[in-house]
């Protein structure tokens, strides 16, 4: 899918790795970047992927095919409080203690294998009005742990004020409030928790500073495009 401008440089990487692959090609500094962490379409359309609650397929959520880790593994191989952390912390399930204890006794039957299979043994947990959240919540929580995203989008973030410009523009996409999260921080004070730490004057040194407020996709575009209804973003612009 590379575009046929010869300014376009396609490389097919993990963007944890944004400034190492930026000094192998040859460049120090960048003028901007432009940052969409939203999964793609194609991974949530291909049932085999197991990005999607709409499909039965295997456990799997790996963005990178070629990586040994997948959804079968946090399910069948961590333990119950492991569990309880990936569902708590990336999926905000207020029942999350008690869906991983079912998981775990569901497993000591049979591993669990498919998508179904997982519903099935949370079965309890999905009440039909909400049934369609709750798994989406899972299953981000889940796909989060497989691609350990929360951790390459803060090696990401820390790198972006390293190979920015004086005046360049950080322009951040993000789709859920974890990530919003982090970006929202990051470009306040360069943090992910906590404040900078302060001069005898009570001045702090920042990296960026941040360009009007958030944008959020307008009702048109959302008709046009369901799943941008979530899309947040942020701007901020190098010191």
């Amino acid at each position: 899918n590379a575009l046929g401008d010869p300014r376009f440089l396609f490389i097919n990487e993990n963007f944890r790795n944004l400034k190492r692959f930026l000094r192998f090609y040859g460049y120090k500094k960048v003028d901007g970047i432009l940052g969409d962490f939203g999964v793609s379409s194609h991974q949530f359309d291909v049932a085999e992927r197991g990005f999607s609650t709409r499909f039965e397929a295997d456990l799997d959520m790996r963005m990178d095919q070629e990586s040994s880790f997948s959804a079968f593994d946090v399910i069948n191989k961590y333990s119950e409080e492991q569990l309880r952390g990936v569902l708590f912390q990336y999926g905000e399930l207020r029942s999350a203690a008690g869906m991983a204890r079912i998981i775990v006794e569901a497993r000591q039957q049979a591993p669990i294998i498919s998508s179904d299979e997982l519903k099935k043994a949370l079965g309890r947990f999905l009440p039909v009005h909400r049934e369609n959240k709750i798994l989406a919540q899972i299953y981000q929580a889940i796909r989060i742990e497989v691609n350990q995203e929360l951790e390459a989008l803060k090696e990401f973030l820390i790198q972006t004020q390293e190979v920015l410009g004086t005046g360049g523009r950080l322009s951040l996409i993000s789709y859920h409030s974890l990530e919003d999260r982090l970006v929202k921080r990051f470009m306040r004070n360069g943090l992910f928790e906590g404040e900078p730490e302060k001069d005898v004057f009570g001045r702090s040194e920042v990296p960026f500073k941040r360009v009007g407020k958030f944008i959020i996709p307008s009702g048109e575009e959302i008709k046009e495009n369901n799943r941008a209804r979530s899309a947040k973003l942020r701007i901020a612009e190098k010191l």
